[in-house]
């Protein structure tokens, strides 16, 4: 039986910023603070802050007989240099709602490891496992638009206490919210 060893190492546009910039890993344990959004405030638009966080990947591929097995690492990441807010507006609800933008990051990373574990790949690997992070992005774009939309960017307190419970119970019980499903539960 022969075996060909394959590495692949992909560190998008997020992975180099976690080269280039502060980084801030996802983990239950850790909360945001003010002091983690460390950009200078866009005086552009109605935010009162911005997170940036993002999915980063990397993995390798053993090929056996024709068979991709897939060794992976998926991380959440914020990052401070990207993230700002106007501290004259913002406070602890506001914090939360920005949190909360980190939090579903993480749910999406969650939906694409399970994704990476359960798919079968092919001799076109690579393309295979970029059209599921373009997949998870799209989706957790649209997911955190919604976010923002049923919240109105927190100032809903009670739309916000929703989604937070929410995500906390998600993020607790290690299970992925469909979109649709906070469009329907109306949180």
């Amino acid at each position: 039986m022969s075996k060909y060893f394959f590495i692949f190492l992909f560190f998008l546009v997020i992975n180099s910023w976690c080269q280039e910039y502060e980084t801030i890993p996802w983990d239950s344990e850790q909360r945001l603070s003010w002091s983690d959004f460390k950009a200078e405030p866009s005086h552009q638009g109605r935010a009162a802050a911005i997170t940036a966080s993002g999915i980063s990947y990397r993995y390798s591929t053993m090929e056996s007989n024709g068979e991709f097995e897939l060794d992976f690492t998926v991380h959440t990441y914020f990052y401070p240099n990207k993230s700002w807010y106007h501290a004259e507006v913002c406070d602890e609800v506001i914090l939360s709602h920005e949190q909360l933008h980190f939090d579903i990051t993480e749910l999406f990373a969650r939906k694409m490891r399970r994704l990476l574990t359960e798919t079968k790949f092919t001799k076109n690997v690579k393309a295979e496992v970029r059209a599921i992070y373009r997949r998870i992005n799209n989706e957790l774009a649209e997911f955190q638009n919604v976010y923002d939309d049923e919240t109105n960017f927190s100032r809903d307190r009670e739309k916000q206490s929703m989604w937070n419970k929410k995500i906390e119970d998600a993020l607790k019980d290690n299970i992925y919210i469909h979109l649709n499903t906070a469009k329907e539960s109306g949180g």
